[in-house]
């Protein structure tokens, strides 16, 4: 063999033995970016936060006394949304003082009174239905404390400053929606939609077929 063929299988060689390192290291790059996706994407499945209270706010001072009232996440404002709901059986002007300040810069508006009006009269049961423990067997009696579990999925927060959380009821198989909005000046979260009170399964001791 030549010189030059010498040098020519040489360079050959090394180019080879370049071509495979780099080719380890793109797959031991991508393999990581793989992991850390997958990673990422299975955090925001079903991912929840709960809350415990030992009491239902019986004003907007008590509320505003819960450490959750910073509202500086959106799971915070939406399990105090419920929690002051489960105070309309008995005082619902209460409630509207509470919403008022869950609400940020929008007011409750005289729409809004019909709306809850519409969905929670005679029907109780279905804020209680929140609460772990309620179910229809159990006329929806939660345990105590009071524990909400606030769910988020991996579109919850696509929209920059805007989220739909969700809240799951004793007396259905799909998690309930609110929509929240944040307020970048303060950094809080409020309600902008409590699309979370559809009709559920009545409770037991009122369904003619129990």
């Amino acid at each position: 063999m030549g010189l030059l063929d010498q040098i020519k299988g040489k360079v050959a060689s090394a180019l080879k033995s370049e071509i495979r390192e780099g080719l380890g290291d793109a797959a031991s790059n991508l393999g990581s970016a793989a992991v850390d996706a997958v990673k990422k994407i299975g955090k925001g499945i079903n991912s929840s936060k709960s809350f415990k209270f030992d009491a239902i706010p019986a004003n907007v001072t008590e509320l505003k006394a819960l450490k959750e009232a910073s509202l500086d996440s959106a799971f915070k404002t939406t399990a105090l949304a419920i929690l002051a709901l489960a105070r309309y059986e008995d005082d619902p002007e209460a409630v509207f003082e509470m919403l008022d300040f869950l609400n940020g810069p929008d007011e409750t508006t005289k729409y809004d009174r019909q709306f809850f009006e519409e969905r929670l009269k005679d029907k109780p049961y279905k804020i209680r239905s929140f609460f772990d423990g309620a179910t229809p067997e159990n006329d929806y009696q939660p345990k105590t404390p009071y524990k909400i579990t606030v769910i988020e999925n991996p579109y919850s927060f696509d929209e920059e400053n805007w989220a739909t959380l969700y809240v799951k009821s004793g007396g259905d198989e799909n998690p309930r929606p609110v929509k929240l909005r944040k307020k970048p000046s303060t950094g809080q979260w409020f309600i902008t939609d409590m699309q979370c009170l559809g009709d559920i399964k009545i409770p037991k001791s009122e369904d003619p077929w129990a």
